[in-house]
C-alpha cells in the first residue's frame, strides 16, 4: 500500500486509533503492506515492570495490535477478536524503541493465523508470537 489511498489509510486508521488503548500505549503505525504490517513504540517508564525492563504485557498488546491491522489490512471492513495469543519473550527489552512486524501465514474462511516478532533499537529479536484471528459478523 505504497499509493496515495494506502497512505491515507495509514492516515485514518491512526486517527481512529488515538483515544483507544492503541494510543493509550503509544503504538504508531509505521508501514502498511498487504503482506506485512509495522508498528513502533518508543518505551517510556510507563512502559516498564519494577525490574527496569519493558512489562510483557506492552509486548504483548503490542504484537496483539500490530497482528490484528495485519487482519484488518487483509480483511477491510470485517470486524474480528483476537481468538488466541502465543507470545515467546526473547529477550528483556529496555526503555527506547521497539518495531513489531507482523503478517498473515494462513487464512482460511472466517479464521485467520498471524505472526509478529519484536526487535529493539540494535534490531535484536525481543519477542515473538502468533495469534488467531476470528471474523465477526
Amino acid at each position: 500500500m505504497e499509493s496515495m489511498e494506502g497512505k491515507q489509510y495509514l492516515e485514518s486508521l491512526s486517527k481512529a486509533a488515538e483515544h483507544t488503548f492503541w494510543g493509550y500505549l503509544g503504538c504508531e503505525l509505521t508501514s502498511i503492506q498487504t503482506d506485512e504490517v509495522v508498528v513502533t513504540l518508543d518505551t517510556k517508564p510507563h512502559h516498564l515492570n519494577l525490574m527496569g525492563i519493558v512489562h510483557g504485557g506492552v509486548l504483548s498488546s503490542l504484537m496483539d495490535n500490530a497482528m490484528g491491522i495485519a487482519v484488518m489490512v487483509r480483511r477491510p471492513g470485517e470486524a474480528s477478536v483476537t481468538s488466541n495469543l502465543n507470545v515467546h519473550f526473547v529477550k528483556p527489552a529496555k526503555k527506547g524503541p521497539l518495531t513489531v512486524t507482523a503478517k498473515i501465514v494462513h487464512e482460511t474462511g472466517r479464521s485467520l493465523t498471524t505472526e509478529s516478532r519484536v526487535v529493539d533499537r540494535d534490531h535484536e529479536l525481543v519477542a515473538l508470537s502468533t495469534g488467531s484471528f476470528r471474523i465477526i459478523k
